[in-house]
């Protein structure tokens, strides 16, 4: 069995590494509350900008919508490798208070694109924020835990990146229709909504700033040189359980991004369609995205008694599957905002947490810890280029097949994950959580 060290801190039911401190793991959970949903933000945010400040038709908007995911995950994927790198050598806190910056700078300027093209820009700034702070978010979630206790802390970090999601979404979303209440238009309310997102960036960088362990788990003559971290990704890939890590975040990692993008954005228009001014219907869509996550914190409990009791790539094939029925669901709904539909939206939620909290505990469990930047870089650079080609193909099939054809993709795909996780758990199964040996099979 993997060594508990009890002389470490314990942080509820979880076992702190070594000099990890309980102020270090309050840091972590209020960076995984803000982070994520902070990021989220986007998709009620697009909607916004494209109808109230670039009055683009909607007709075009998946499109557009899509496309600015695009740009997003094109500079993740230029960002996630070189964030594996740097927070190996130079520590997580740097990269997660800059990453928050560049979040909140990008959320400042957003409303006031007079363009596509200055829009697009802005997405990128936003994105280079994204793609640091989830890259060093992954990072501190695999550093701060023991082992035998992983999948506990996984979840408890799962639970507030959802909390996350479903309040500030809540209460963001509805800030628009209360400046509008007290006389602002459309387009002020919008501005001015976007000016508290980015002053929840910045003073969330400050807090990680301070509060979060500083320097790397290896003493820095340990730690390979940058060009060696980098190809350790690719390395790591031979090893059957990270290869279905990798595969797994190609869709995983980007199911949430996925669901606030078109399931806001077809909520949102649902609304207008009948009848709502645009502020109501901004924050009708945000409910029904809402919805979804509340649908996913009630069913964290579940997962993390999967996640602790069963063999990760076994969990990850169920966790799959869940998704895989979420996101196929979608392709039974007509109208979003429909009470009949609302069953499949919370469905959706439920599909969507468990593919993102097994992805996370069987890469957390597998990345080795001289290279785990590397190894969540990779990660997340896998799930960057799934979101790519995602939202492209999505945004395409938005506009000209249905609202349900992106997600019936995204299902569709995680079905692929599904049956090679099945694969992987007949030829190469791993250990059980907390066992330091693999049980019979392919190692």
């Amino acid at each position: 069995m993997t060594t508990l060290d009890t002389t470490a801190k314990k942080f509820g039911p979880v076992w702190l590494a070594p000099g990890i401190s309980k102020g270090n793991m309050w840091t972590l959970l209020y960076a995984a509350f803000f982070s994520i949903g902070l990021l989220t933000f986007m998709g009620i945010g697009t909607p916004y900008v494209l109808n109230v400040v670039l009055k683009i038709p909607q007709d075009q908007q998946g499109v557009v919508s899509g496309n600015l995911v695009l740009w997003t995950e094109i500079t993740s994927i230029l960002m996630f490798g070189p964030v594996g790198v740097l927070v190996d050598r130079f520590g997580r806190k740097a990269l997660f208070s800059a990453g928050f910056m560049l979040m909140g700078l990008g959320y400042a300027l957003y409303p006031h694109a007079a363009t596509i093209g200055e829009l697009t820009i802005l997405r990128i700034i936003y994105a280079l924020g994204i793609a640091t702070t989830t890259g060093a978010l992954a990072t501190v979630i695999t550093d701060y835990p023991q082992e035998a206790t992983r999948g506990k802390a996984v979840a408890i970090v799962g639970l507030m990146n959802g909390l996350g999601v479903a309040i500030l979404n809540i209460v963001l979303g509805g800030i628009p229709k209360r400046f509008s209440a007290a006389g602002f238009n459309d387009a002020t309310a919008g501005e001015y909504t976007h000016f508290i997102v980015a002053g929840l960036c910045f003073i969330a960088a400050v807090v990680v700033a301070i509060g979060l362990k500083g320097g790397t788990p290896v003493k820095a003559d340990d730690r390979p040189a940058p060009m060696e971290i980098a190809r350790s990704a690719l390395r790591a890939a031979l090893n059957p359980r990270i290869a279905l890590s990798y595969s797994a975040a190609f869709i995983a990692r980007g199911d949430l991004v996925i669901l606030g993008t078109f399931l806001t954005l077809w909520a949102t228009q649902a609304g207008v369609a009948s009848g709502m001014d645009f502020p109501e219907a901004s924050k009708a869509g945000t409910r029904i995205f809402v919805l979804a996550q509340s649908a996913a914190l009630l069913w964290i409990g579940a997962v993390v008694f999967l996640l602790d009791r069963a063999n990760r790539v076994t969990a990850l094939a169920v966790c799959m599957g869940l998704a895989a029925a979420g996101y196929l669901g979608m392709g039974f709904v007509d109208d979003p905002l429909a009470t009949i539909d609302l069953p499949l939206i919370a469905l959706l939620g439920i599909g969507q947490i468990s593919a993102f909290l097994g992805s996370q505990a069987l890469i957390g469990q597998e990345a080795p810890i001289l290279e785990r930047g590397a190894v969540i870089g990779g990660f997340n650079t896998s799930g960057a280029i799934g979101i790519l080609f995602c939202s492209s193909m999505g945004g395409y099939l938005y506009d000209a097949v249905s609202p349900n054809a992106p997600f019936i993709l995204i299902g569709a795909l995680n079905g692929v994950v599904f049956i090679f996780a099945l694969i992987v758990r007949l030829k190469s199964p791993g250990r059980m959580p907390g066992d330091g040996t693999a049980p019979a099979g392919f190692h």
